[in-house]
């Protein structure tokens, strides 16, 4: 079934509607849609990579807007569809975990979420379910969603499609390598002023 909803993703790639269909599929995929945007979006990107930071800025707003979906099904509806999406996705037990990140993190726990490869519509859903500040939430998820689908389009943008085979290869570790390089900063800041 994956496989099958994979190859529809990427046949957006091939027409017209490509753009609004990578605005929609990030939008979905913050909240319940299981497919990443990364796949359409380098397939776009390849494609024309010289509208790669157009094609990441569009990726980047659809996540955030259906991120604050995600909280808003979170803070609203977590008994009935919060809980089926969680439930569909087998991470019911996470939730007690990312109830922990969130109140020794806040922000920090949303904007790794929404960089890594992890599952972004959980810690949206669970945003909105433990009540985090929704301004913390939408800033920590514009940076940390900017900075992933801009890194991809970026590097697109700069190397052309021969980059694709690096990307899909080392996604994961340069996702980690980001992050430890990202929050290292910001503690030697902290350390440092």
């Amino acid at each position: 079934m994956l496989r099958s909803l994979y190859d529809w993703v990427l046949h957006w790639a091939a027409t017209p509607y490509g753009t609004w269909a990578l605005f929609l599929l990030a939008f979905a995929e913050s909240s319940f849609f299981p497919i990443p945007p990364d796949v359409l979006l380098i397939a776009l990107c390849v494609a024309r990579p010289d509208r790669s930071l157009k094609y990441a800025l569009v990726c980047a707003v659809g996540s955030i807007f259906g991120g604050c979906l995600g909280y808003l099904i979170g803070w609203q509806f977590m008994a009935s569809i919060g809980s089926r999406i969680v439930d569909f996705y087998g991470l019911t037990e996470k939730v007690a975990y990312i109830e922990t990140l969130y109140k020794t993190y806040d922000a920090w726990a949303v904007g790794i979420a929404g960089f890594t490869p992890i599952p972004y519509k959980v810690f949206t859903i669970a945003a909105g379910m433990f009540k985090i500040d929704f301004t913390v939430f939408v800033l920590a998820s514009a940076f940390s969603r900017s900075a992933r689908f801009f890194l991809v389009g970026g590097l697109i943008y700069l190397f052309g499609p021969r980059i694709q085979r690096f990307i899909d290869r080392y996604f994961n570790l340069l996702a980690v390598v980001f992050t430890v390089l990202l929050v290292g900063s910001f503690v030697l800041i902290k350390y440092l002023f």
